[in-house]
């Protein structure tokens, strides 16, 4: 089914959908880990496969923001070693992607997921300096991050596991993501328009209805990040990605 604006969209999709607007524009100020709850509304508001293609250009919007906002944090050399990977990924997820079981990708990734959020635990409280530098590590969040952006808009649990594990700062953190899923979001755009046909004028209007939402959530997530210390956002990422892991099981 492909959604329209002559089709019924019953209210409670409406709210619903302007709900995860709002957490989407808290998300892209800096909130990370949320994002399976964007996901997770806009599916139960739309359907699965409708709302993969309705929250890209919602994604886009507050990457815009976010990219103009936290610009002068961005560390490009953790961009530019784990873009490539993250680009296979999306190659590979518009491959695998109308073919895929979905109760075997969902189980799969939210037990990787909270397996790499336990790592990441671990490695905090072994209070080391250091950082992996295999290029293994790389490939294989930003492989995974790839597929699960395109399939279903959930990289966030991978990126930001490779993020943490560069140890970056708060600031650092989200400019530096906030450049690498702006790249990555307008690189899935012509999939989902010519391939997947998940993007039409009609979800684009949906969007556009959408949009002060995205507003809202930023200004709530720029006041937000303010106000948390460097050590609580590192602990509140890992429990909102473990969080996030649990959803995706149950949703």
């Amino acid at each position: 089914m492909y959604l329209t604006l002559s089709s019924t969209i019953p209210q409670s999709s409406w709210i619903l959908a302007f709900l995860a607007a709002i957490i989407l524009g808290i998300s892209k100020s800096g909130i990370k880990g949320i994002a399976i709850i964007i996901v997770t509304l806009m599916a139960i508001a739309f359907g699965a496969r409708e709302s993969t293609g309705l929250i890209v250009p919602l994604l886009i919007v507050g990457d815009i923001f976010a990219v103009i906002y936290y610009n002068r944090h961005a560390q490009w050399k953790y961009i530019i070693r784990f873009l490539p990977w993250m680009i296979s990924g999306v190659l590979i997820g518009v491959v695998i992607g109308k073919d895929l079981d979905e109760q075997a990708f969902k189980f799969g990734m939210a037990f990787i997921i909270l397996g790499s959020v336990l790592m990441m635990y671990w490695w905090d409280r072994r209070k080391s300096k250091s950082v992996p530098t295999h290029w293994a590590f790389a490939g294989f969040t930003g492989i995974m991050a790839g597929i699960t952006t395109m399939i279903g808009n959930l990289a966030g649990a991978f990126s930001n596991i490779f993020f943490l594990a560069m140890r970056l700062p708060k600031n650092e953190f989200i400019g530096t993501a906030a450049w690498l899923f702006f790249i990555v979001n307008v690189f899935k755009l012509p999939f989902h328009i010519f391939v997947w046909k998940t993007i039409t004028t009609d979800t684009l209007l949906i969007n556009l209805k959408l949009a002060p939402g995205i507003i809202i959530g930023l200004f709530i997530g720029v006041r937000l990040v303010k106000i948390i210390k460097d050590d609580f956002y590192r602990k509140m990422i890992l429990i909102l990605t473990a969080l996030g892991a649990l959803l995706i099981l149950f949703k």
